[in-house]
């Protein structure tokens, strides 16, 4: 897997939601759509094992999280960053996302969850803030992030 094909896998999401709204109904769109268990879902979650363990994916490190942006916000994902993180029970840094977040979460251990949700998408609107925490286990997750808009906050 390169960072091009991974790019282009992800494409295929991105193209879909180019444009609408941020909101629950996308999170159960992108849940119909690429639903846990289906092939796309299966094939970026794979791609992004595939990636860590080459080394181009998570390959910082702080605070116990391993992360990284693998994809700068362009035309080839419609506009959108893409972030993974690898999570193992614990809560990471306060940020705000002024354009909105859209997380795929990909449980690598049964039971774990992200901000209290197990395996599949989750939407936060625009203006929305968090702690971003994985529980009961061990997680990686995905982020897209409308023109890669990310702002760290301290609360």
């Amino acid at each position: 897997m390169t960072q091009d094909e991974f790019t282009a896998l992800v494409a295929g999401v991105t193209a879909r939601i180019a444009g609408k709204p941020l909101d629950a109904a996308l999170t159960a769109e992108l849940n119909a759509a690429f639903p846990p268990g289906g092939e796309t879902f299966g094939r970026i979650r794979d791609a992004c094992r595939e990636a860590i363990a080459e080394g181009w994916m998570c390959s910082r490190e702080a605070g116990g999280i391993r992360y990284g942006r693998v994809v700068k916000p362009g035309p080839a994902t419609h506009g959108f960053s893409v972030d993974v993180v690898d999570m193992n029970d614990l809560k990471g840094p306060h940020h705000a996302h002024p354009n909105g977040e859209i997380d795929m979460i990909m449980p690598l251990s049964p039971g774990a969850t992200f901000d209290g949700h197990g395996e599949g998408w989750l939407v936060y609107g625009p203006g929305t803030a968090h702690h971003p925490t994985v529980a009961e286990g061990h997680a990686l997750v995905l982020y897209l992030l409308p023109e890669g808009a990310i702002e760290f906050t301290k609360s």
